[in-house]
C-alpha cells in the first residue's frame, strides 16, 4: 500500500534559487543548477535533498550524509563531504527554516481538515451569530448566539463556540475545542482539544458548610498572533480578565489559571501549570513542566529551567531553576556542594574500621 504524505510536495528548485531566498552563500557557484526536491535531516537526506548542520553532536551524521546540499556555518564548512554542495550561513538552521517556510507554506497554519471552502451542512450556527465572508466551518461545529467571527478564520470539526464570543480574522479553532467567555484577536492559532474560558478554580475552602464556589465572572482575552497548543486549558478570570499577550506561543497541555496575565512574545513549553492571579512580563521563557505558585510576578525577559517549581517573584531578566527555583548560579553551586558532601560521606564510610 502506498504511504500517504500529508503536506503538498513543492516543485523542485535549484540550489541557486534557494540560496537567493536566504542570506546563505553558495560556496561553489558551479553547483547552482543542482535540483533540490525537498528538505531532510542529515541522516535521511538523499541526493535531491537539502539538509543543515549546526551541532557537533551530529558530526558523524554529517560525515556520512548522502544529502545533495547542506547549510552550514563557516566554522564547520571544511567538515562537509566533497560530494555535498555547501551553502555557507551564519545561522544555518534559521536559513533552513526560511527555505522550509517557502517550500511548505501550507504547513504553517491549519486548514479545513475536509477541504471545505465554506460552511459544512452539518454545522450548527445560531441565526444571531455573525460570520464574515470567507469563514470556514467544518462538520459538526456548533456556533452559539451572538458570536462574531472574522474573515479567513477556520472553525474545526466538533468545535463549540459559546454565546457572544468574539474571534478575529485569519484564526484557526482546532477540532474539539470549546471556547466561551473569550475575546480573541487576529491570526490566533488554537490547536485541537483546547478548553478556553471555563471556570477558574475558585473556592472558599474548608468552611463550615464545605467548599464554597466563587463566581468566575471575568473573561479570557487573547491578543493577536498567539498560538495555543493542543489540549491546553485557559480559565476565565474571576474579577479581572485572564490575558494572553500578543505573539505569545503556548505549547501542548498547558494549564493557565484564572486572572493570569501573560505578556507579549512569551514562550511556554509543554505541561506548564500556572496558578491563579500570576503576572508574567514580556519575552518570558518557561521550560517544560514548570509550575508557578499563585499571585507571583515574573519580570520581563526572565527564563525558568524545565521542571522547576517557582514560589517567589522572579526579577526582570532573571535566570532561575530548581525545586524550589532560585537563581541558576546559586542552584548549580548548591548541586555541586551536595554532590561533594555525598561523595565525601561515601568515602568516609568506606574508611570506617580501618586502622
Amino acid at each position: 500500500m502506498a504511504q500517504p504524505t500529508f503536506s503538498k510536495q513543492p516543485p523542485s528548485s535549484t540550489l541557486a534559487e534557494l540560496a537567493a531566498l536566504t542570506k546563505a552563500a553558495l560556496v561553489d557557484p558551479s553547483r547552482g543548477g543542482l535540483e533540490i526536491r525537498g528538505l531532510a535531516s542529515l541522516e535521511e537526506a538523499g541526493p535531491m535533498h537539502l539538509a543543515f548542520f549546526d551541532n557537533l553532536k551530529y558530526a558523524d551524521q554529517l560525515a556520512s550524509t548522502r544529502a545533495g546540499a547542506c547549510l552550514v556555518s563557516a566554522r564547520f564548512e571544511a567538515s562537509v563531504p566533497a560530494h555535498v554542495a555547501v551553502l555557507r550561513a551564519a545561522q544555518p538552521f534559521r536559513e533552513f527554516v526560511t527555505i522550509a517556510r517557502e517550500l511548505y507554506s501550507d504547513a504553517l497554519r491549519p486548514q479545513s481538515w475536509f477541504g471545505n471552502a465554506g460552511i459544512a451542512p452539518s454545522a450548527v450556527i445560531d441565526p444571531t451569530a455573525h460570520l464574515e465572508d470567507g469563514v470556514i466551518v467544518d462538520p459538526l461545529a456548533v456556533i452559539g448566539p451572538g458570536v462574531e467571527i472574522g474573515a479567513g478564520t477556520v472553525v474545526g470539526s466538533a468545535a463549540v463556540i459559546g454565546a457572544n464570543v468574539r474571534i478575529g480574522r485569519d484564526c484557526n479553532v482546532g477540532a474539539h475545542t470549546a471556547i466561551q467567555s473569550a475575546l480573541i484577536g487576529n491570526n490566533v492559532l488554537i490547536h485541537p482539544g483546547c478548553s478556553i474560558g471555563q471556570d477558574g478554580y475558585g473556592f472558599v475552602f474548608f468552611g463550615p458548610g464545605g467548599h464554597v464556589k466563587v463566581p468566575q465572572t471575568g473573561r479570557v482575552v487573547i491578543q493577536n498572533d498567539v498560538e495555543v497548543g493542543a489540549g491546553t486549558t485557559i480559565d476565565r478570570g474571576s474579577l479581572r480578565d485572564t490575558v494572553i499577550g500578543e505573539g505569545t506561543k503556548i505549547d501542548n497541555q498547558v494549564q493557565i489559571g484564572h486572572n493570569v496575565t501573560i505578556g507579549r512574545h512569551c514562550l511556554l513549553a509543554a505541561q506548564i501549570g500556572l496558578a491563579g492571579s500570576l503576572t508574567i512580563g514580556d519575552n518570558v521563557a518557561l521550560g517544560a513542566k514548570v509550575g508557578i505558585n499563585n499571585h507571583l510576578k515574573i519580570g520581563d525577559g526572565a527564563q525558568v529551567t524545565a521542571m522547576s517549581a517557582v514560589k517567589d517573584d522572579i526579577p526582570a531578566n532573571g535566570r532561575w531553576g530548581g525545586h524550589f527555583a532560585k537563581p541558576t548560579k546559586q542552584w548549580f553551586r548548591e548541586i555541586v556542594a551536595v554532590e561533594r558532601l555525598a561523595r565525601d560521606g561515601a568515602a568516609d564510610k568506606k574508611g570506617e574500621g580501618r586502622e
